[in-house]
């Protein structure tokens, strides 16, 4: 069987325009060099784990049923007591059951399971299921046979380790968990950063909270889940509590569990910046708490980007020691700039007083982000793809492409966005007159209109002064919503704001498709491990479709020492094989040498040489039969002829047999 697996004004100066045009151009020149110098000149790794070899190997047949079975991956992998099963030809365990055994060596990372004793001849199929040290859960399958192949009837399911059901809910959880993080740290920051005064806006704190909370629901979810995505794949397994204590003591279970202690910490960092902070009126001391709030957020939300550091693709494979840092400051770039967009959004959409000022330190921080985004994915590009070949040949590398096209998306657009703000600093001073005019009209209008109300709305002034409490609250409300309902339609009749606001809407659905793909990335193997795995598949997998032949001319030295040898290997796979020889001398006719030897020599898996003696059957005609191939593999043919006493020579080919 076969296992499977708007329009706009003139900007304030030219010059002022041509030098940011000129310096993008100039970064992403460099980007692109930088890029081409390390995926041209990169050396292996790998960061999802990958099957590199077994033994036997996948479509091997063997003349006897071995010992045990040994499978070797190209990282480290957690296996349980069940991860390895080898299913004989009626689908029943041909191993005995034990928990597999680590026969690692240094880097080889190997395990085996032992295998039952008088196992009949068949093809038998072993089963596998791990979990790579990037915490993503890996599987696969593969069959050897015993004697000769035979009709099997183990039936492997579809999906993939991590799929199914659970699979889309893990992923869901894991791009909500992402969102999260980026509403609140990105949200948090722009407030500290840009508008201060933001942290008493309601929207901006429903904004912030709303982002704690999706984080932390989406951690617990995915820790109830990760117990069933990296096993059973069943949701009810979901609640086997043996299941969740499994997990806490895994590297991603005390990855989630720390994230949710340091959710408890930033929800204190909140209720100050929402609470106290946004109340204290003393600029001295608010300055002082600014910094204080700084600083400690940005330790909590370097301590949260860490534990996807911890438990991702950054702490397997190279330099893990660099690329985890490198990968929280990847996050926090993230997270401050895609988050702080949407803070800006919701603050031009619902709040009347955000003013150009904070839009300008915004500018700035995003284009620090950007810098920062930049530097440090170059760095994982290179550590995750590595070749130019891997970048448009897997689908990590189609999928990086796809991000980078977005990510240049974002920057066209903002690029619009900081021409929008241009203006709206220049036309500031203007419309905020125009504002304070309005402003002032409200106010007579509005106090007309309590003269009048005050009467009861008759025109004639109340009685000896008296007005009824319930009808002014009433009237405080209705002037509220005039005056909130003027400056709503003061403000969208700006055209400097109305343009920014929808250059930031679109800045903002193209950061929602780039955290999708980001998510997906997250979950998807590298491209250097896609390769690497594709590479080693490659080379086992069967070469030849019939049998091969062969064309090695010699030369002994000695009289009549020159010939023809020409060989056939039937049928060219693992297993038994069967060989002719014929040696043709000068003279295209039959020559009869005193000796003859073959060896076969694997020298990818230091198998070998193992030697041939065939038979003479006829004159120039020598055969052998029941040579045994172990392994597919590129072979290393060597062929002795003997002409004479002393005259003899050793002709070699190489050849795929699989």
């Amino acid at each position: 069987m076969t296992a499977t697996a708007p329009r706009f004004g003139p900007s304030p100066s030219a010059p002022a325009v041509r030098r940011p045009l000129a310096a993008a151009a100039l970064l992403v020149a460099l980007v692109g060099a930088v890029i081409a110098l390390l995926l041209g000149g990169a050396g292996p790794v790998s960061a999802h784990a990958a099957l590199t070899g077994s033994d036997p190997q996948d479509g091997a047949v063997v003349a006897t049923a071995p010992k045990e079975v040994t499978l070797t991956f190209s990282e480290q992998v957690a296996l349980g007591d069940d991860s390895i099963r080898i299913l004989d030809p009626d689908g029943k365990r041909a191993d005995t059951g034990t928990a597999p055994r680590d026969l690692g060596n240094g880097s080889v990372v190997k395990y085996g399971v032992p295998l039952r004793t008088g196992l009949p001849d068949g093809t038998y199929t072993v089963a596998w299921q791990a979990v790579s040290a990037d915490s993503h859960p890996v599987s696969g399958a593969f069959t050897f046979s015993v004697g000769a192949p035979s009709k099997t009837t183990v039936a492997l399911p579809a999906d993939r380790a991590g799929g199914g059901v659970v699979g889309v809910l893990y992923g869901i959880a894991r791009y909500a968990a992402y969102a999260g993080f980026v509403l609140l740290a990105g949200g948090s920051a722009f407030v500290l950063a840009c508008w201060r005064r933001g942290a008493g806006a309601r929207p901006l704190q429903r904004l912030v909270a709303h982002g704690w909370l999706t984080l932390t629901v989406s951690t617990l979810v995915m820790l109830l889940l990760r117990s069933p995505y990296t096993g059973s794949g069943k949701l009810a397994d979901a609640f086997d509590l043996d299941g969740l204590k499994a997990v806490l003591d895994t590297k991603p279970g005390a990855a989630l569990v720390s994230r949710l202690l340091l959710l408890g910490a930033s929800a204190l960092f909140v209720a100050v910046l929402f609470g106290a902070y946004a109340k204290r009126e003393d600029e001295r001391e608010k300055k002082d708490l600014t910094f204080g709030l700084a600083i400690g957020g940005t330790v909590i939300a370097a301590g949260i980007a860490g534990t996807w550091a911890l438990a991702e693709h950054a702490s397997a494979g190279l330099q893990p020691g660099i690329a985890m840092p490198v990968d929280v400051l990847h996050l926090l770039a993230v997270a401050a700039w895609l988050g702080g967009l949407v803070a800006l959004l919701v603050a031009l959409h619902r709040t009347p007083d955000i003013d150009a000022t904070a839009v300008r330190r915004f500018s700035r921080v995003a284009f620090g982000s950007v810098l920062v985004l930049t530097a440090t994915g170059i760095y994982q590009s290179w550590r995750q793809v590595g070749t130019w070949s891997a970048l448009t040949g897997t689908a990590y590398g189609q999928l990086l492409l796809v991000k980078v096209g977005l990510v240049g998306a974002l920057v066209a657009i903002a690029w619009f966005s900081r021409r929008w703000t241009a203006r709206l600093i220049t036309n500031g001073p203007e419309a905020a007159g125009a504002g304070a005019d309005e402003a002032g009209a409200d106010r007579d209008e509005s106090d007309g209109n309590g003269d009048v109300a005050a009467a009861g709305g008759s025109g004639r002034p109340a009685a000896d002064g008296a007005e009824d409490p319930v009808r002014a609250a009433q009237l405080a409300r209705q002037r509220a919503a005039v005056t909130t309902a003027r400056k709503k339609r003061i403000r969208d009749a700006d055209p400097e704001r109305s343009g920014l606001r929808r250059s930031v809407l679109a800045e903002v659905g193209v950061a929602v498709a780039l955290l999708a793909v980001t998510t997906v990335l997250t979950s998807t193997e590298p491209a250097r491990t896609e390769e690497e795995a594709r590479a080693s598949t490659t080379a086992a997998a069967p070469a030849s479709e019939g049998p091969v032949n062969l064309t090695l001319p010699f030369d002994t030295g000695g009289e009549n020492g020159k010939g023809t040898v020409r060989m056939d290997i039937d049928p060219a796979r693992t297993g038994a094989n069967e060989l002719h020889i014929w040696i043709d001398g000068t003279d295209k006719k039959p020559m009869d040498v005193p000796e003859l030897k073959v060896a076969f020599t694997l020298k990818a898996k230091d198998i070998g040489p193992l030697p041939v003696l065939p038979d003479r059957i006829a004159e120039g005609h020598w055969t052998a039969s029941g040579v045994q191939i172990p392994m597919a593999g590129d072979w290393k043919v060597s062929v002795t002829v003997r002409t004479s006493d002393i005259d003899q020579t050793t002709v070699d080919k190489n050849v795929k047999i699989g």
